[in-house]
């Protein structure tokens, strides 16, 4: 195996897991939210966040590194358009993704809250889902156009 494609390799991986962390953590949310009960959405949000730290924060600082390293050894220049519209289209994805942390961040801590008082969760609670809910389609889908993009290099 050369170094190209040990990089490769650690690039893709690095796309799946952050596509296979992003799809499951969207789940595990949803389905969590949808039983409305405080204590369970404290928990399943307490989980979903480590995993973001974990998991999605090194695969998102991973990327870049391997990206770059893949251009070096491949001559591929930065100026080719479907590596300035995969570029683009990781900051936007970067600019959904990390407001999306800190929503769950404030979700778990007022689930949390609730639970301890026994109370429903409140107002904010459901503003902050919404705003999630709708943040995880742009975030998601720029991350599968750049998928696509590295695949196919339309243009």
């Amino acid at each position: 195996m050369t170094l190209y494609f040990l990089i490769k390799y650690l690039h893709v991986l690095g796309a799946i897991v952050i596509l296979g962390t992003g799809a499951g953590i969207a789940f595990f949310m949803l389905m969590a939210h949808r039983t409305q009960d405080a204590e369970f959405i404290a928990r399943t949000a307490s989980v979903v966040v480590i995993a973001d730290a974990i998991f999605t924060f090194s695969a998102v600082i991973m990327q870049p590194v391997s990206g770059g390293l893949l251009m070096m050894l491949s001559a591929t220049s930065i100026t080719e358009r479907w590596l300035l519209a995969a570029l683009a289209l990781y900051v936007v994805a970067g600019l959904f993704w990390i407001p999306v942390v800190l929503m769950q961040i404030e979700m778990r801590d007022l689930a949390r809250k609730a639970a301890d008082q026994r109370t429903a969760l409140p107002p904010r609670y459901f503003v902050l889902f919404r705003r999630w809910f709708a943040f995880g389609f742009p975030g998601f889908g720029a991350t599968m156009l750049i998928l696509w993009l590295m695949i196919a290099k339309p243009f």
